[in-house]
């Protein structure tokens, strides 16, 4: 059975730990990449990273892009949501579908 895992920095991850998921606080970009490695290569299914985490870590995410597994998907952090989340599931989805079938009525 896979795993699920929560990395960012500690005050937004704390929560996920009482649902029973991994939690791993990282405090800079070096050591956020290390992880991600050691958890792509574990028995990690999904890994929540925050979204300001993400956007210092895109390089090296997006070498799992194409993997089955694991599931790398971002998340709103304490410091908010800067849609990072919604571009990339709109990335993915125009990749599996080859058309763009997220519309912004903005």
């Amino acid at each position: 059975m896979y795993k699920v895992a929560v990395i960012g920095d500690r005050d937004s991850i704390y929560g996920f730990g009482a649902l029973g998921l991994d939690t791993y606080p990282v405090t800079d970009r070096e050591e956020g990449a290390r992880l991600i490695k050691t958890l792509a290569e574990g028995q990690y299914g999904v890994i929540y990273i925050t979204e300001s985490l993400q956007a210092e870590l895109e390089a090296e995410i997006d070498k799992y892009m194409t993997s089955y597994l694991p599931a790398i998907i971002s998340i709103p952090g304490v410091s908010g949501n800067t849609g990072s989340g919604m571009r990339n599931v709109k990335k993915s989805v125009e990749r599996a579908v080859g058309s763009d079938i997220i519309f912004n009525n903005d």
